[in-house]
């Protein structure tokens, strides 16, 4: 018996993990961007944290439960999850800042100068307390945007990235993962502008995300191959869609060289902004209207989250199914 046919709008990825977890219970599932290609919406400008509990510093607890499987599910789809923990880390002017963090969450281990230096050599001297999530761990995620679009295709999935929309009478269900284009649709969705830089810097290497704390701009920096870095986390309230701002340029830049100086010879590969979706209480929720389901408002959480409200997804289609 052939599986229901479903379309997927949206190719980020709440879009990708859905498709994948759909295909992989038996449905034929045809995913289409409108953007042309795999992650065109904010999913591209991620950071790929799993890093549940350190989220829960600013979260509900709701999304801490509901990222709980994350790491695994990840581990199962990608081939080059790195499993290194969270480092957070506070300048000696702000380390107020850490031990506020602190309080909020759970799970890490309080690090002293030595212990720092031991996890990240790089690092020596610089910062005298740390925080450590030994559980949490990361993912690039445009190589893991195109790997589930790999696993899709080899479950005889397919993905369209050009020509008129897909009929939606051509399907069995649809399933609306298209972020913050699904605004007439979801009526209090909103954006949520986010911006960040791709440096390559041969002098400095880290073995995990690391987050540097500060009163009014905390920001992470994520280690990717090649000496590549992501420098992100401004989080402004606004529809914005105008490229990265000097501004942010110059925040980002000096939580970089704050980190560790040798970023000032860093070069600059990437500069950009984004809008996340996010509904008032930041928590990403399916919503079902008839044959068709939204998942939405992935806000920072989209690939901590997106296994967890795929398989909401996937109850709804196979509510017999062990999901």
């Amino acid at each position: 018996m052939t599986g229901p046919r479903i379309l997927v709008r949206g190719a980020g990825v709440a879009g990708m993990t859905s498709a994948v977890t759909l295909a992989e219970n038996g449905a034929a599932v045809t995913v289409q961007d409108t953007g042309g290609r795999i992650g065109s919406g904010a999913s591209w400008f991620a950071g790929g944290m799993l890093a549940p509990w350190c989220e829960a510093e600013s979260a509900p607890d709701e999304v801490t439960q509901d990222s709980l499987t994350s790491l695994r599910w990840w581990k199962s789809h990608v081939s080059d999850v790195i499993e290194a923990g969270s480092l957070v880390v506070a300048p000696a002017r702000d380390t107020p800042e850490l031990a506020r963090f602190g309080r909020r969450t759970s799970h890490f281990e309080t690090l002293n100068a030595h212990q720092i230096t031991s996890l990240e050599p790089d690092l020596e001297g610089r910062f005298e307390k740390a925080l450590f999530f030994a559980e949490e761990g990361h993912v690039d995620p445009r190589k893991a945007l195109l790997a589930l679009e790999r696993r899709l295709k080899n479950l005889a999935g397919e993905t369209v990235f050009s020509g008129a929309p897909l009929n939606a009478e051509d399907f069995d269900w649809v399933v609306d993962c298209t972020g913050i284009a699904a605004r007439e649709q979801l009526a209090d969705l909103r954006g949520m502008r986010g911006e960040m830089l791709l440096l390559r810097c041969s002098d400095v290497k880290l073995h995990r995300p690391v987050r540097m704390l500060h009163p009014r701009i905390p920001v992470y920096i994520v280690p990717r191959t090649d000496n590549v870095f992501m420098v992100g986390a401004t989080m402004v309230e606004s529809d914005d869609t105008r490229a990265i701002t000097v501004r942010a340029t110059m925040e980002l830049l000096n939580a970089a060289y704050t980190l560790h100086p040798a970023f000032a010879e860093a070069e600059i590969l990437e500069a950009n902004a984004g809008l996340r979706p996010a509904f008032p209480d930041n928590i990403p929720r399916v919503h079902q209207d008839g044959k068709t389901i939204y998942l939405n408002g992935m806000y920072r959480h989209g690939f901590l989250l997106s296994p967890k409200r795929a398989q909401e997804v996937a109850s709804i289609i196979f509510p017999g199914n062990e999901i």
